[in-house]
């Protein structure tokens, strides 16, 4: 995706549309800062161009190679935080797996069958009970509604 000289002075929101992109070149554009959580999903990206006012995203440790020249900086080969050595500062809890988010970003899947806040809820949503409850509920008030209704109601 080439979107240098673009004359761009933020990041666009349709860019996040772009999370499958593997080469993504900002060069060229008077962009002052990138917003935490801008490539958040490129999990494909493996080279990455800015500005060279800009650091990459996710700091040097997301990526395997950052190089500058005299107008960018190229971020390449993009890590995967769940496997690198340095401590996570908020690792996954219990019944979950690291999974890569982005440059420098991880998301907590749950395992099966786990799911709900924190993976802490096991099994599947009881959608029989819950449809049961609901439909009832709603049969019943259609019901009562009708029957108290039904006199306002002007006949011909």
């Amino acid at each position: 995706l080439d979107l240098s000289n673009c004359s761009l002075h933020s990041v666009p929101p349709g860019l996040a549309e772009a999370t499958a992109a593997i080469v993504l070149d900002l060069t060229g554009n008077p962009l002052t800062a990138l917003p935490e959580g801008s490539f958040l999903g490129f999990i494909h990206l493996q080279s990455l161009a800015v500005p060279l006012p800009l650091a990459c995203p996710g700091g040097r440790d997301a990526w395997q190679d950052v190089r500058e020249d005299r107008s960018s900086r190229l971020c390449h080969g993009q890590r995967n935080p769940c496997n690198s050595s340095v401590e996570l500062a908020w690792p996954c809890p219990e019944n979950s797996v690291c999974a890569p988010d982005g440059p420098g970003l991880i998301q907590c899947l749950c395992d099966n069958p786990f799911h709900g806040y924190k993976c802490l809820r096991e099994g599947t949503f009881p959608m029989l009970v819950f449809g049961g409850i609901l439909g009832t509920t709603t049969v019943s008030l259609s019901l009562l509604l009708w029957g108290t209704q039904r006199r306002k109601a002007k006949t011909p």
